[in-house]
């Protein structure tokens, strides 16, 4: 073929218009379906879901948890765990807000039980004097200090095994919850163990939750206690829940506990049939001349690591997802840093003031630094309401 006949066939082939019909994905897709080849493997029903996946879809609490489920989203990839529990808690909570809780001592010190880590314990050797019951006055005076600085909460905690054998103490404390309730605050307290009929009495007075903790694991919780068993505090919670009280309910990390027993712990707590109002979290903080204070100096493996606490709280708030988790003892020891991952677990409390009991607490002018340098805010007092389904709008 000549240069002049390669040249016109050229000129020819440039007038002839190719028609293509766009090429658009439903086109290409229905062409995938049509020969039933699709561009992905759609899950088949046999598929097992995971207990994460399983706790997200959740749109209210359930009571049906096995320790089996737990172990599995305990042990999620801690990023994929704190991710999930951060979306899981805006659907019911406003992540903005935190509750500033104030602990008070009433009575200290002389309690007969034989707590290994408790300061207040005349079975351990820390030189605390027992003190006398409060006046209603002076607590009155400690509720205004709490408020007037944020807090919309407040706790009393004395030092007894059980309130029930101690009628003059009930009734005083009593009307010091009459009067925190006046200040516009919500009143809590920890006594000890109680009957119903006592609890009853709070109720009347206004009380908003009580707290009665359940330390640990039933399994490690012989190694910590032995005074009172794990069934014991178990009924008291009970008897708080009849007389129409709220449950504060939750325990301390630290104990020379397996992760294991992080897992029963939280099955515990999970698997009742109402779950509580709200759940402290406490870090232990070691107080010279109690015994597990003595056990973890000469074993240092025995120390709580940060991963399984922030784990504990993740898991907790997957499975728990209507209670208020609270930040409690030894927070004041933990890193900004580290505090701020709690939050992203899930906490959305803390107790602010000069001492939590016998220990340290980060003070109420540290606390509102910390909260406005993170966007956060006070919660408004019964606000903390929890809600018993999940929210229409995810606080996103």
């Amino acid at each position: 073929m000549n240069r002049q006949s390669l040249m016109a066939g050229r000129r020819l082939f440039s007038k002839v218009r190719v028609v293509r019909k766009p090429s658009t994905l439903a086109n290409e897709l229905g062409s995938l379906y049509e020969h039933n080849q699709p561009i992905f493997e759609p899950p088949s029903p046999e598929k097992k879901v995971s207990a994460l996946d399983y706790a997200f879809s959740l749109k209210s609490p359930v009571s049906t948890w096995t320790k089996e489920q737990l172990r599995e989203i305990y042990n999620t990839p801690l990023m994929e765990l704190v991710h999930r529990a951060q979306i899981y808690h805006r659907n019911f909570h406003n992540p903005s807000e935190v509750q500033i809780c104030n602990l008070v001592n009433i009575k200290s010190g002389g309690c007969t039980e034989d707590c290994k880590y408790c300061s207040q314990s005349v079975n351990n050797d820390t030189n605390l004097k027992a003190e006398k019951l409060m006046t209603v006055d002076e607590v009155v005076e400690q509720a205004k200090i709490a408020k007037s600085n944020g807090a919309t909460r407040v706790c009393l905690g004395a030092a007894y095994r059980t309130v029930s054998t101690r009628k003059r103490a009930l009734e005083r404390i009593t009307t010091m919850v009459k009067e925190v309730n006046k200040l516009g605050l919500e009143s809590c307290v920890t006594l000890g163990m109680i009957e119903e009929e006592h609890a009853r009495k709070l109720k009347d007075a206004g009380l908003t939750a009580y707290n009665h903790n359940i330390d640990t694991s039933r399994e490690h919780y012989p190694n910590i206690i032995t005074t009172r068993t794990y069934d014991d505090r178990l009924k008291t919670i009970d008897n708080v829940q009849k007389a129409g009280i709220s449950a504060c309910t939750g325990g301390i990390l630290g104990l020379g506990e397996t992760v294991e027993d992080h897992i029963g712990f939280l099955y515990t707590l999970c698997t009742m049939k109402q779950h509580p109002e709200s759940l402290p979290i406490n870090r232990l903080v070691p107080i010279k001349g109690t015994p597990i204070a003595d056990e973890l100096a000469r074993d240092n493996s025995k120390k709580l690591k940060f991963e399984s606490m922030l784990r504990t709280i993740a898991t907790a708030r997957m499975v728990m997802p209507t209670s208020i988790i609270r930040l409690a003892a030894g927070r004041y020891t933990m890193k900004e840093t580290e505090q701020f991952l709690c939050f992203m677990a899930g906490c959305n409390a803390i107790f602010s003031g000069k001492k939590m009991l016998t220990t340290m607490c980060n003070g109420f002018d540290e606390d509102k630094e910390l909260l406005a340098k993170w966007g956060m805010k006070p919660m408004q007092s019964f606000a903390s309401k929890r809600p018993s389904s999940i929210v229409e709008t995810c606080h996103i």
